[in-house]
């Protein structure tokens, strides 16, 4: 037996000559900015220059990797620190956004800049929206100045479609609402869009990130009203935008007016409180009685699921109407709803075609409950119809449209018995 003690093995050092594409560049953002600082002094102010010097000089930097250096150059002069400010001790440029005129004009030719700049290099399109977010959150430690051009530069950008609208999110940070920041740069970037665009695919940018519905959020919770948000833009040259902003808040209510109005009747709520919602609902959010009974006709026939028989479904809509009569007609004292009402109808039975038939007898119905009167329908047979199913629905009014008018020239007393008449010929 070998009593010697044995010996452990050991791990002896070893060193290993790492390879040199192995080896980790050391970051170095501000040797970067002294390249590209040096490379503007040599071009200047001519901005055709600046744009060619970016796109050579993207073959020998690192863009990718010093992608925000690069922009905070760009549009500050020099590197940024939290918060906004510029560094005492680094290089600066005046070929940057911050040091140009404040006017659209010149804000559009550094646009091309960025433009040409992302188009040649694909890969910066997330750094350049990053950056612009970062720059939005830091506008509290620029200038008002300095404010007003990146705002028009930004808007002259949502237009050309250099950033996505979705951008806009960094100006509901609550401190930049709270100091009325982000609303007055709001001001400045969504004129320079619309002058670029049109309010209409301002709109569409927005509904396309889901923020056409949040605009009022650019003020304190105590100033997020459709009057606030109209006066504040409209007396600053947005009219446009105030009566879009106001038409989407509309659009919004009757939404949910609509759907409010499907689960009352699902419950079986008296009509007259159902009546007294939707009128303290139109009082609220201004809107007028033709789209109301627009909407209740839909939330009425929404309620019941209909008979796919066309000799069955007549009877069981005049049933089911005769019942909601005294609901239609509250909202049917103008004209105006009643013929709303009347095309509602028509292109529901259209639009349903075992309703096709019906389309007479409904308005027979509503003639009888006084939901309808005289005078709109036969404005509707004259020249108010639509194009949908108009020579089946003219040729089964005709003859009612007849008796109507002969009504007119009779006593009260005829014409109070004649419909009881033609409705139970119209049913037969």
């Amino acid at each position: 037996m070998n009593n010697q003690k044995q010996q452990k093995p050991t791990l002896s050092g070893q060193r290993f000559k790492t390879r040199k594409r192995d080896e980790k560049e050391r970051f170095d953002p501000t040797q970067f900015q002294d390249c590209i600082i040096q490379g503007l002094s040599e071009t200047g102010t001519d901005l055709e220059a600046v744009a060619k010097f970016l796109d050579a000089s993207g073959a020998k930097l690192d863009y990718r990797r010093y992608a925000e250096t690069l922009f905070d150059i760009l549009v500050a002069g020099g590197m940024l620190a939290p918060g906004g400010t510029l560094a005492d001790d680094m290089m600066r440029t005046d070929v940057c956004v911050f040091a140009a005129q404040e006017d659209l004009e010149t804000m559009q030719a550094f646009a091309q800049v960025f433009n040409k700049l992302i188009r040649r290099y694909k890969y910066l399109e997330k750094g350049f929206e990053d950056e612009v977010k970062k720059l939005l959150l830091f506008l509290k430690g620029f200038s008002e100045s300095e404010r007003n051009k990146l705002a028009m530069l930004t808007g002259v950008l949502l237009a050309n479609g250099t950033l996505n609208a979705s951008i806009l999110n960094s100006l509901y940070n609550e401190n930049l609402v709270k100091e009325g920041v982000s609303a007055a740069f709001a001001v400045k970037l969504f004129k320079s869009w619309i002058n670029e665009k049109d309010i209409n695919a301002v709109a569409s940018s927005l509904r396309r990130v889901s923020m056409d519905n949040r605009l009022m959020e650019l003020f304190p919770a105590n100033k997020q009203s459709v009057e606030h948000f109209t006066k504040y833009f409209t007396e600053a040259g947005l009219k446009e935008l105030s009566e879009y902003v106001r038409n989407q808040q509309t659009i919004g209510a009757r939404k949910e007016l609509q759907k409010e109005l499907q689960e009352q009747m699902s419950r079986g709520d008296p009509f007259k409180d159902i009546i007294l919602y939707v009128k303290e609902e139109m009082k609220k959010n201004n809107i007028p009685e033709p789209v109301v009974i627009g909407l209740i006709w839909s939330s009425v026939m929404s309620t019941v699921e209909w008979n796919k028989k066309e000799e069955l479904v007549a009877e069981q809509a005049i049933k089911h109407l005769k019942q909601y009569s005294p609901l239609l007609a509250a909202f049917t004292t103008q004209g105006q709803s009643e013929l709303t009402l009347l095309l509602k109808i028509q292109e529901y039975c259209y639009d349903n075609i075992h309703f096709m038939k019906a389309f007479q007898k409904i308005v027979v119905l509503f003639y009888k409950a006084e939901v309808l009167s005289e005078e709109p329908i036969l404005k509707w047979y004259k020249d108010a119809h639509v194009a949908k199913g108009k020579s089946v629905f003219l040729e089964q009014m005709k003859k009612f449209v007849e008796w109507l008018k002969n009504a007119e020239e009779e006593s009260e007393s005829e014409a109070e018995e004649a419909p009881d008449v033609f409705e139970l010929s119209c049913l037969l």
